[in-house]
């Protein structure tokens, strides 16, 4: 369970998704916080990131493992499409 509500994440997730920006900004791609809903963060993938075929993996290894870090242990990342609403 986690201890937060989906509002007193965002600014938190917001904060650890700026961090990794210069990772994806090298990769020429980039990262867009769609929303949280009980302790899942739903980000959208753009630039040369959208499609890649490693963008699972840095879902998991990279956005998904800061955030537990960063915030909580039980947080999940999970990868939406554009036509996604919240």
């Amino acid at each position: 369970m986690i201890p937060f509500s989906d509002e007193e994440l965002i600014e938190p997730v917001k904060q650890t998704l700026d961090s990794l920006k210069p990772m994806f900004d090298r990769d020429g791609g980039g990262i867009e916080l769609v929303g949280i809903k009980e302790g899942s963060v739903y980000v959208k993938l753009t630039g040369h990131c959208k499609g890649c075929a490693a963008s699972t993996q840095t879902l998991k290894n990279a956005v998904e493992k800061t955030l537990r870090i960063n915030i909580h242990p039980e947080l999940i990342a999970i990868g939406v499409g554009d036509d996604f609403e919240l």
